[in-house]
């Protein structure tokens, strides 16, 4: 990936080529927890990484063999992972912005309605939920309709997915080419602050 300006940042081959190869690799080797983020290539592996644990932690979650109490630690663990994948989709945008800082000086050029860091973040989990389709349309434990229905779901996900990578590039080459404009747009997840989440807030004034 690539810096300079007028030149790509970030192509939709390259990301999917590296998503499907990690999300293979992780389900063989436990993977390790990422450093700091300085690149945009650091911002975009971190990403799918957090997707990759949120994915497996909601699996657990819908566990019903288990205490309430490992369902509660998978919550609060799932609120944690969401959280830290919305910073990262925002450090995508931000990164994007300080590459190429003319995407955010002309207020006169059009939007889009998705910014790069949630298309990345979108196309991280496609590749996870392709993954995980994959897997079904080879279990030897189930019938052919079983089958039959995931190798569509399968198919349909590949076709949603082509569609969205054709976009990304599309948004690219915009920004790239100062044809759009971007901003980095914050989340504010309330549930996650204990000053802004009434069930949290309540409970310390005795509500």
């Amino acid at each position: 990936m690539m810096s300079m300006k007028k030149k790509k940042i970030i192509e939709s081959k390259k990301l999917l080529d590296l998503f499907d190869r990690k999300t293979i690799e992780w389900h063989k080797v436990e993977p390790n927890e990422l450093e700091e983020i300085e690149t945009i290539d650091d911002a975009i592996l971190k990403l799918l990484l957090r997707n990759f644990q949120l994915w497996h932690t909601e699996d657990e979650a819908r566990r019903k063999d288990v205490p309430d109490s490992c369902i509660a630690d998978c919550k609060r663990k799932i609120d944690k992972l969401n959280q830290s994948r919305q910073d990262i989709i925002e450090k995508c945008d931000e990164l994007i912005i300080l590459i190429w800082p003319w995407v955010s000086e002309n207020s006169d050029l059009p939007m889009n309605t998705e910014t790069p860091g949630s298309v990345i973040d979108r196309l991280s989990v496609a590749s996870l939920k392709m993954f995980h389709m994959k897997e079904q349309t080879l279990r030897t434990d189930v019938g052919s309709l079983h089958i039959a229905k995931c190798n569509d779901k399968l198919n349909a996900l590949g076709n949603q997915r082509k569609d969205l990578a054709l976009a990304f590039d599309q948004l690219i080459e915009d920004l790239c080419e100062h044809r759009k404009k971007l901003k980095v747009y914050r989340q504010f997840k309330m549930y996650n602050d204990p000053s802004l989440n009434p069930a949290m807030y309540g409970v310390k004034r005795g509500a």
